[in-house]
């Protein structure tokens, strides 16, 4: 597995490094509206065994550098296949640790669910936080962005339906350009641990 040995050379040149799976058909997902179920049984744990090999392994080089460092294992439920293990440090930590919305209640992280990794899982700190789709009140943008007008009635139908399902809104108090309020729709749930 390439990815079981941190890569410095990547983590001092951006401030920060990451692990997802890359599996196929689960890592090709992002191309599309795809309908291939998630990982699910004994792939999925044998992918999960990966992430913690390599969470283990990355943490053991980082603490033998002695410098702070963010490192975590992002566990997304019910879309697995988006799950990671990401590292960070000098600025990019501060920006890592405030990613993601931790809803006001909390959930007891699921480790029967897991099966064999469940005493692997039990030496991690797990918080509880809300996958979200974000999206932003310029999303669709203007008529000219677009290669024809159906492009751009598609788009407003599309947004002005997604806007009907409940959701979280965060108003800027420093608007970016046109970008005034985000639009955060649950997708699942997502367990940081480390």
């Amino acid at each position: 597995m390439k990815n079981l040995d941190l890569d410095l050379e990547i983590l001092n040149t951006y401030d920060r490094n990451k692990a997802e799976i890359i599996v196929h058909p689960w890592c090709d997902l992002a191309l599309g509206n795809s309908y291939f179920p998630h990982p699910k049984g004994q792939v999925k744990i044998k992918m999960l065994s990966g992430l913690l090999d390599i969470y283990e392994s990355w943490k053991r080089k980082l603490d033998s550098l002695g410098n702070p460092y963010y490192l975590k294992i992002w566990l997304f439920e019910h879309r697995f296949s988006s799950s990671q293990v990401v590292c960070a440090i000098n600025d990019k930590v501060g920006y890592y640790e405030n990613i993601f919305y931790k809803p006001e209640f909390s959930k007891t992280f699921p480790f029967k669910i897991y099966g064999i990794s469940g005493y692997r899982l039990q030496n991690i700190n797990w918080d509880y936080y809300l996958d979200e789709d974000t999206y932003n009140n310029d999303e669709v943008g203007e008529l000219e962005h677009y290669a024809t007008r159906e492009d751009f009635e598609f788009s407003k139908k599309w947004f002005n339906k997604i806007m009907k399902k409940p959701h979280r809104t965060v108003i800027l108090e420093k608007p970016i350009n046109a970008i005034t309020e985000y639009y955060s729709f649950k997708r699942g749930d997502l367990w940081i641990g480390g």
